[in-house]
């Protein structure tokens, strides 16, 4: 895959799955904007990889984000990768949850996406990723307002992709299982509730970073090119049973 003279815009950048998705598509050729709010993380990454541009961003700020993405210009490439989430259970899921996690997961890809977007109108090319998760279409215990954000996400993708294809627009999100990030290493340590999540994958693991960026840069080059609209699982066979 070659993205020479394509720029690309991943947000949540600064650790994880968004920032590996930055380095790859830097390392294949394309001009890359990351964006975080951490600046300490932005700058390990641009340390490791120079030709990264940096760009500190809260996306929960509506105007702020909206300025902010304006100003890179031309954008070929958009990853909506920031995501937050919280666990509570169900009945006593707090309104303050409910809003932190909706406006990063599906608020803010909805302010992103309208900008990049409408450059990408004028110039009759572009393609998205939006990263959800296998959340979207699987219940998990204390992950209510997570997995309605994700479900929110897929939905709002489809109509994008609807809208958007007439424009040569194409997006599509990925749904990853569990991925060893720093993050989720930590998160499911614990062995009987890795167990339990890892009993019910058919490929008997998780996901590594790379099995999700590999997906992403897919979706993101031409050899996706009639692919629009769908969302790709990365679970290892989570959701076929």
């Amino acid at each position: 895959m070659d993205f020479r003279g394509k720029t690309a815009l991943v947000t949540g950048a600064g650790q994880g799955i968004g920032y590996s998705v930055a380095r790859k598509l830097a390392s294949l050729g394309a001009k890359v904007y990351a964006l975080s709010k951490n600046e300490s993380h932005l700058a390990k990454l641009v340390d490791e990889e120079k030709s990264i541009h940096p760009v500190c961003c809260d996306l929960t700020d509506w105007d702020s984000t909206k300025l902010k993405v304006a100003g890179i210009g031309q954008i070929d490439l958009l990853v909506n990768n920031a995501g937050v989430g919280k666990l509570e259970p169900f009945l006593i899921a707090s309104s303050d949850a409910f809003d932190w996690i909706f406006n990063v997961n599906v608020k803010a890809v909805m302010n992103v996406s309208q900008v990049v977007a409408s450059g990408m109108v004028e110039r009759k090319h572009g393609a998205i990723v939006n990263v959800s998760s296998q959340a979207s279409q699987a219940a998990l215990k204390e992950h209510a307002i997570y997995c309605a954000s994700k479900a929110a996400l897929d939905s709002m993708t489809r109509v994008m992709a609807l809208e958007l294809g007439p424009h040569n627009i194409r997006v599509n999100t990925v749904n990853p299982t569990v991925v060893l990030t720093e993050l989720g290493r930590s998160a499911w340590a614990d062995p009987q509730k890795g167990g339990e999540m890892k009993a019910k994958i058919p490929l008997g693991r998780f996901a590594e970073v790379d099995d999700v960026v590999n997906a992403i840069v897919f979706l993101l080059s031409d050899n996706a090119a009639m692919i629009t609209g769908t969302c790709l699982p990365v679970d290892g066979g989570y959701l076929a049973c």
